[in-house]
């Protein structure tokens, strides 16, 4: 092989790995109860997926050697006019040149190393694979075709072909440790740590690569604040790397210090900025339609995606929805199918709330990918339950047997196993719930005593621990809770529900989810109000200097719980509140709907109406929908026009009596209806609604105007009759 063609194989060689892998575990909020739907959803854990970087750490040189000879290469290959193309990395178009003077010279060996050199740089991994075969085939002798193809197969993720290849290198001195960290990263990603830290340990001490490597076995194996050491020594030793401070911020968030973890984020963020302002880092978010930056190796070396995928997990962990999702658009643009498997699947869990058919198709999709992030399987599962398609959830478990005990742990499998059984067999399902709350109230028992006494030996770390457990053992009761709760919820047994809560206070009275529920249920009771009140007050309390992050029908039902126990300056006051901050936020932004104080207005109007109190109870829901254009919606239309259809009932059976006036208002209020609900749908659309599709109602039917306009005619029936 000429000096030439090895300089840009070595160039190709000194390539960080390209398919790194990084772990995220969010745990998704209880849905909130709303009073009018009489629901209440289950808690569960949504766990995202964070891939760890692949073993070995091949540093990132730059292919210095090949712009050097990069005038040589390009008049052997008669493609003088695009070198700058290749200096400049515009990969993509010299991949064109290139296949063109294959076709002509199909046995060039610089044309067919070029290319691979291409492919690779553009995580094409698969064609420089079949290009280093090529290679392979027309020089047998030349270890370093064979290690790049190893190296482009395992990047492929196609381990057992890449051993394979590694096999057949014969001893070469100069390649004996690359091939060691290439066996390393190929054992590793079959999942086998002990061979991989057999290989590990027989590259040199003194190699920064080593200590990384040394990292990643120890973060495998959940030995966090190990790998951080490894990891934060590397990073000494080697100076600022994006994927290093990334292994750092990575180890930072398994250990929940998420201060810590957003700082080395931070640094990863502004480092690609400052170097790399073409990657467009943030223009998604600001609205700014910009072109996609695609799979470079530019953007791989920044650790931009990797940063930006963490940085969502640490918000969406802490509850801030709205920053995880800008965290996912501030990374710089790709179209989708330029997307990796982690965003793919980070996109599908943040905007499944507004999205869901869009996010079931991504997280489909994944599942028939090889590899597909571990979590997908888990989270697909927990999805189909939360939107009660529990017969797909069943579907899935029996045809992907094998996925089941990879992915699955023992807990998670008996939950999901109860969720299903609900359905035909509630009593099962209790009885099933039953067992897995006992065994986790038995694992609390155990964890609280291990706190206690971490306390009495004044040990800090054991402490810190002890109740890191205890806060996991915690997170994964609540969904069990609250799951067995909502059997007796849906049959309307409030005061069974109350009794399963009051049988968990020992653990739960200060988790937020436990307490909102406890709240709804007291409420539903409608003859403890007062209790209710106690423990929505905290809630709002925590928040209310950002009054509009509290759930809308939390504040409705608190201002409801005021009226009913005679508090109602307090009510008031909340009401203004509310009404100031949507004042506030509509000044900066004019065109953003808003609806708090909408829905608060909706439930208390709702509550005097169920009191037979119309005439004020219907003006309420009336002015309620003020103005038309930011205030009618879906949601608000279907609890409004309840009210007109109970009124509707109470009139024409007699039982009460409505003014003239009042009715007029009702009949210009559905007028106004008319003219702002042309486009707005009565019902959501759900992700699978294969019953609904066979007897649906017409298109034309299901909107605001339709409905508006028959509930006038049944009005102006009324009036003249």
């Amino acid at each position: 092989m000429d000096d030439l063609e090895q300089q840009c194989e070595d160039a190709v060689f000194n390539v960080c790995d390209a398919r790194e892998r990084y772990p995220l575990q969010c745990t998704k909020e209880l849905e909130k109860c709303i009073k009018l739907t009489n629901e209440i959803c289950m808690a569960k854990v949504l766990v995202e997926p964070i891939k760890i970087p692949n073993l070995p750490s091949f540093t990132n040189k730059h292919s210095t050697a090949f712009e050097k000879n990069l005038s040589e290469a390009t008049e052997l290959l008669k493609i003088q006019e695009h070198k700058l193309q290749i200096k400049e990395q515009r990969y993509t178009e010299t991949i064109k040149v290139l296949l063109n003077l294959l076709e002509s010279h199909p046995d060039s060996r610089p044309c067919l190393s070029l290319l691979a050199h291409c492919y690779f740089y553009t995580q094409d991994f698969i064609a420089a694979a079949q290009c280093y075969e090529k290679l392979v085939q027309l020089c047998p002798e030349e270890n370093l075709y064979k290690l790049y193809y190893a190296q482009s197969l395992h990047q492929a993720c196609m381990y057992q072909e890449a051993w394979t290849v590694c096999s057949s290198i014969i001893n070469q001195s100069n390649l004996e440790f690359k091939v060691k960290k290439l066996q390393a990263a190929i054992k590793y990603g079959q999942e086998d740590m002990v061979a991989a830290k057999n290989l590990v340990d027989q590259c040199p001490a003194d190699d920064v690569d080593t200590e990384i490597n040394l990292g990643c076995l120890l973060y495998k194996e959940e030995q966090y604040e190990q790998a951080l050491k490894k990891f934060a020594n590397a990073l000494q030793i080697a100076g600022f790397k994006p994927h290093l401070s990334y292994n750092v911020a990575l180890c930072y968030f398994k250990l929940k210090e998420y201060a810590a973890s957003l700082k080395h984020i931070a640094s990863i963020i502004e480092h690609g900025i400052r170097e790399h302002p073409e990657l467009s880092v943030g223009m998604t978010t600001e609205g700014i339609e910009v072109r996609s930056v695609g799979n470079t190796l530019t953007l791989h070396e920044t650790a931009l995606t990797e940063a930006f995928n963490l940085k969502a997990a640490i918000e969406y962990q802490l509850q801030n929805y709205d920053a995880a999702k800008e965290a996912l658009t501030d990374m710089p643009p790709r179209s989708e199918e330029e997307l990796d498997a982690v965003t793919l699947h980070n996109q599908a869990l943040i905007n499944m709330d507004t999205k869901p058919s869009e996010g079931f198709e991504k997280l489909q999709f994944l599942l028939q990918q090889n590899p597909f992030p571990p979590e997908t399987f888990a989270n697909l599962l927990l999805l189909y339950c939360k939107y009660q398609y529990y017969d797909l959830a069943a579907d899935v478990l029996a045809e992907n047997v094998h996925l089941t005990y990879k992915y699955l742990t023992p807990y998670l499998y008996d939950f999901l196993d109860a969720l299903i059984t609900q359905q035909t067999s509630p009593e099962e399902a209790y009885r099933k719930f039953d067992d897995l709350a006992n065994k986790h109230t038995e694992a609390l028992r155990k964890a609280t005593k291990q706190v206690q006494e971490a306390r009495l030996n004044h040990d800090d770390n054991a402490v810190k621990k002890a109740v890191n457990d205890y806060e996991e053992a915690l997170d994964r009761y609540v969904p069990v809770l609250m799951a067995q709760a909502k059997i007796y919820w849906d049959l309307e047994n409030y005061t069974q529900v109350e009794k399963i809560f009051k049988k968990s206070v020992e653990f739960c009275n200060e988790n937020d989810v436990w307490k909102l529920n406890v709240a709804h249920t007291l409420f539903m009771q409608e003859n403890k109000f007062k209790d209710a009140t106690r423990f929505y007050e905290p809630i709002v309390k925590k928040r209310f200097d950002n009054i509009l992050d509290v759930s809308a029908i939390v504040l409705a039902n608190l201002c409801v719980s005021y009226i009913m126990t005679s508090q109602n300056a307090e009510a008031e006051e909340l009401m203004k509140k509310i009404e100031k901050e949507e004042e506030a936020v509509s000044f900066e932004d004019q065109d953003k709907k808003l609806f708090h104080l909408c829905i608060v207005n909706l439930v208390i109007g709702t509550l005097y109406c169920s009191k037979g109190n119309y005439e004020f109870g219907i003006s309420r829901v009336m002015k309620s929908l003020e103005p038309y254009n930011k205030k009618l919606g879906t949601d608000t239309w279907f609890y409004a026009k309840r009210c007109f259809l109970s009124l509707l009932e109470q009139l024409a059976k007699q039982l009460v009596v409505l003014k003239d006036s009042t009715l007029q208002e009702c009949i210009q209020f559905l007028e106004h209806c008319e003219v702002y609900g042309k486009d707005i749908m009565t019902v959501i659309d759900q992700p699978f609604d294969i019953q609904d599709m066979l007897n649906v109602s017409p298109q034309g039917k299901r909107t605001v105007v339709y409905e508006a306009r028959y509930l006038k005619a049944l009005f102006l029936k009324l009036q003249m009759s």
